[in-house]
């Protein structure tokens, strides 16, 4: 099996996504996180552009990698300048990486009218900055931006650039398709003349995804012969993001023969993106290849009975391959045995002719018919038939909560509170807590009575919180869903909760999601 490097820029070019902000201790979580996984190299930011990154390569020596490669990330030399003259090459020194990934332009446009220099200085800064990196005792990635754009453009200069950084010394030249515009025959085809130019180089390839190709030009540049393959791991980063490694990982793993990661690491694809979407607070689209939740989920009767019979008919991989799991989503349509399936997890003891199946499926169609939706938030489903066969333990007793909202003035932080009493076997606890809006100061102060009681929900957060009206005719009076995820850094879970009070619907969902996790440990 012919072995790729895979280049994670999570820590960069992820950091460039709308709403993402790491601080110093969430890009070490991410690192180990990679490096665990088996990841090549780990592109960790610019040690130039702000001290947050020179804290990371601080901090990082003092719990070094086990794996990976760590990699600084900075530009050729500003023009007409000595490359050791330059503060932000010079800071790449400082980073004390074993890697360097330098970035220049490729693209005759960018050089003319952007840093405004001539092509000869572009190329002379290329060569020079590659060269004092290598003699520093770096390996030196080259990054050729917008090379594709470049290459359309003009591109006897486009493979001058590239003649300049393997001059230079550069172990890898990296083709970026920056704009994310390039079609991925084209990708192909000019990877392929690049790779028979430089037959004694690494070539790579980075990708954006603004046409939605990311993936596809990523792979059919490793048919072309580039063996670094570049990207973020769950696909976030500037404008509509990079390439996702971890579809790009199981892809040219599974699907065409390469070693990407250790064999034995592909269980961890799932958690390590899960992992990552928790740290950075996104929610990682239930749709996404692989590693999603609904990856491998079935909610068709047909569809189900079909990978029951022959697990192929309706999956490409065994979920576990990636550390996925199978799931049969709940709902009117999905039939009278996969619902015993799920009821028999939690009682065995349950046959078909039970009367209870009957009743759950009787609860099942009047909830949905009241606007509760389960195949998203599979946990409450469970808890109700745990409630139904008296599976359930009563881990604490809501007395009452109350909330306050006050108009914010001026620059006050938290603008509602809530007050809330539990009840843990005979003893009684209220807490009051303030927060950015009544859901958030419920949540704060629910958790807040019962960590004294379970000190395991102290690894407990919300990841995601969604409300839908369903019933808009009824405009304010109408009845609400609220959809909640929850997190406990290994594991996520989802509840729901309907009501024509908001308020009482998010309770719903935050007790059910406070219960489940009690049920897990309790489990364990």
């Amino acid at each position: 099996m012919k072995k790729l490097t895979m280049f994670d820029s999570t820590l960069r070019d992820g950091m460039q996504a709308e709403g993402i902000a790491f601080s110093v201790e969430d890009k070490l979580h991410i690192a180990h996180a990679l490096d665990e996984l088996g990841i090549g190299y780990i592109e960790a930011g610019n040690p130039g552009s702000n001290p947050k990154d020179l804290e990371f390569f601080r901090r990082i020596k003092e719990q070094p990698l086990k794996n990976a490669v760590l990699c600084a990330f900075g530009s050729t030399r500003r023009k007409n300048i000595d490359a050791d003259e330059d503060s932000n090459v010079v800071s790449l020194i400082s980073a004390d990486t074993p890697a360097v990934s330098i970035f220049g332009k490729s693209w005759d446009l960018h050089v003319e009218q952007v840093i405004r220099t001539t092509l000869e200085e572009n190329l002379n800064m290329i060569h020079s900055t590659v060269a004092y990196m290598k003699v520093q005792g770096k390996h030196v990635i080259f990054d050729a931006e917008h090379f594709f754009d470049g290459y359309f453009h003009n591109p006897e200069y486009a493979m001058e650039t590239l003649f300049a950084a393997a001059k230079g010394g550069a172990d890898v030249l990296c083709l970026c398709d920056t704009n994310g515009a390039a079609y991925y025959a084209d990708v192909y085809a000019i990877t392929k003349k690049v790779a028979a130019q430089f037959g004694g180089l690494e070539i790579g390839i980075h990708c954006h995804n603004d046409t939605g190709m990311a993936v596809a030009q990523s792979m059919a540049a490793v048919d072309a012969g580039a063996a670094h393959v570049q990207g973020t791991y769950v696909g976030f980063g500037e404008r509509c993001g990079n390439a996702n490694l971890s579809t790009l990982i199981a892809n040219l793993q599974l699907k065409r023969g390469y070693t990407c990661i250790p064999e034995e690491n592909m269980q961890l694809l799932t958690q390590t993106a899960r992992r990552i979407a928790d740290i950075a607070n996104i929610w990682l689209p239930s749709s996404m290849p692989y590693v999603g939740a609904s990856a491998f989920a079935h909610k068709g009767g047909m569809h189900i009975d079909g990978v029951k019979k022959v697990r192929e008919s309706f999956e490409h991989i065994p979920p576990e391959t990636v550390g996925n799991a199978r799931r049969y989503l709940m709902s009117e349509v999905s039939g009278k045995a996969t619902l015993l399936k799920k009821i028999q997890r939690i009682d065995p003891d349950v046959d078909g002719s039970s009367h209870i199946v009957s009743r759950i499926v009787e609860e099942l169609k009047q909830r949905e018919f009241d606007g509760f939706q389960y195949e998203a938030a599979e946990q409450s489903f469970e808890l109700l038939i745990r409630r139904m066969t008296g599976k359930d333990q009563s881990f604490y007793k809501l007395d009452y909560f109350k909330i306050i909202g006050e108009q914010p003035l001026g620059d006050r932080e938290y603008p509602s509170s809530a007050i809330v009493k539990v009840r843990v076997g005979d003893e009684s606890r209220v807490t009051g807590a303030e927060g950015d809006g009544p859901v958030h100061a419920l949540d704060v102060a629910l958790r807040g009575a019962l960590e004294g009681f379970y000190p395991v929900l102290k690894d407990m957060r919300l990841t995601d919180y969604k409300v839908r009206v369903l019933e808009s005719s009824d405009t304010t009076a109408a009845k609400v869903r609220v959809l909640i995820e929850s997190s406990d850094g290994n594991r996520s879970w989802s509840t729901v909760g309907v009501s024509t009070d908001i308020i009482e619907a998010s309770f719903m969902a935050l007790s059910d999601s406070i219960e489940y996790k009690l049920t897990l440990e309790e489990k364990n």
